[in-house]
């Protein structure tokens, strides 16, 4: 039997227990409660050197590849290759069907939305959709100023390029890739006074007086370039026309190499296209087919330090010229001069410069004017 004495000693233990059990569970909460704030405040903290605007919030993201064909290469040998040291051999055979020809695009599509349509950003040579994105230097780029107002945004690489990947040449690609000498874009996109005005030591550079490009994220901005190839506008204009097809109607945003691919796509497709925004454009339209743009807009954007290059008075004439043609079948035509409205230093790269902001805003400006945002 039982001792009373044992019974209390037992009913005392026992409290003690669930005392200690409560305690514990308690401190065991307090400590999941810090540590989810602390992860709280990590996971809204932006790692360093990452640009911060707040949240953006978007109804849907994705991407997709578009455009391409196949095609036959026959009468190569086959091979025995090692893919990983130490792997056992497997046997190649290079003849049968290749993809070739199609492109990348990535979307953000914003909510709520107030641009009427997508922006399709296009890229200008030997570059990629990277140059919408974060800056060389770590800041938001134009994709973000876009997202941030409401602006659906596709970003594409186009054939050849970045995540479309390439194909063999000169079987499937004609010609050779080209590439470039770091001091290339540095010399011919006006950031630097010019040739010779590169320097391997930074404090040897030449930058143009009051450029506005970031030049200590000069060599961030030269990791982006590609491989690029002369010989494919036609390989391109196909896929950037299918990407019309496929998105629908859209406003074109293109820079570069990609003016001509604008006005062209917009030439084949004008029922896809409200608006051409052409940030330096650096090629053409078929001159005889200038009655597609009575009813679309344009807007030429052009930088600073033009007059004083060997190549870009040139290339700005003959933009402007062409452009100026489609007022004769009733077209819509506005060209910013950048310096003109007090926006000065801009290079050719201007959704880079430190000032890119400015530029934009003077975009949105226009797009609004033309009822395509609310």
């Amino acid at each position: 039997m039982t001792n009373p004495q044992d019974k209390d000693q037992l009913r005392a233990r026992g409290i003690r227990r669930r005392m200690a059990a409560k305690a514990a569970l308690g401190a065991l909460a307090a400590a999941t409660t810090a540590a989810g704030a602390t992860l709280s405040r990590a996971a809204q903290a932006q790692p360093a050197g990452m640009p911060s605007g707040g949240p953006i919030m978007l109804k849907a993201m994705g991407s997709f590849h578009v455009g391409g064909k196949q095609v036959e290469i026959s009468g190569r040998p086959v091979r025995e290759v090692v893919f990983t040291p130490g792997g056992v051999p497997a046997r190649v055979d290079p003849n049968g069907s290749y993809m070739v020809g199609q492109m990348y695009a990535q979307y953000y599509v914003p909510e709520p939305a107030r641009g009427r349509f997508p922006l399709l950003m296009w890229h200008g040579g030997g570059l990629t959709g990277v140059s919408w994105e974060t800056t060389p230097d770590g800041r938001e780029g134009w994709m973000h100023y876009f997202l941030r107002r409401g602006w659906p945004v596709y970003v594409s690489d186009a054939v050849e390029r970045g995540r479309a990947s390439w194909a063999m040449y000169p079987d499937l690609l004609p010609g050779e890739p080209l590439f470039l000498t770091v001091a290339n874009p540095w010399e011919r996109f006006r950031i630097g006074a010019g040739a010779g005005s590169w320097n391997a030591e930074a404090a040897q550079r030449r930058q143009l007086p009051g450029n506005q490009f970031p030049a200590d994220g000069y060599l961030n901005f030269v990791k982006q370039i590609v491989p690029r190839w002369t010989t494919t506008d036609a390989l391109i204009l196909d896929a950037y026309t299918a990407l019309l097809d496929k998105v629908g109607p859209s406003v074109l945003v293109v820079h570069s190499q990609g003016g001509q691919f604008g006005y062209r796509a917009t030439q084949a497709r004008p029922d896809k296209v409200r608006a051409l925004v052409l940030i330096e454009p650096a090629g053409l339209g078929d001159p005889s087919k200038m009655e597609v743009f009575r009813n679309i807009p344009q807007l030429l954007v052009y930088g600073d330090h033009i007059e004083q290059d060997s190549r870009w008075p040139t290339i700005r004439r003959n933009g402007i010229a062409f452009a100026e043609r489609a007022k004769q079948y009733g077209g819509s035509v506005d060209v910013i001069d950048l310096p003109a409205r007090g926006v000065r230093g801009n290079s050719h790269m201007l959704m880079m410069d430190r000032n890119s902001d400015a530029a934009a805003a003077l975009v949105q400006e226009w797009l609004a004017a033309k009822g395509l945002w609310s």
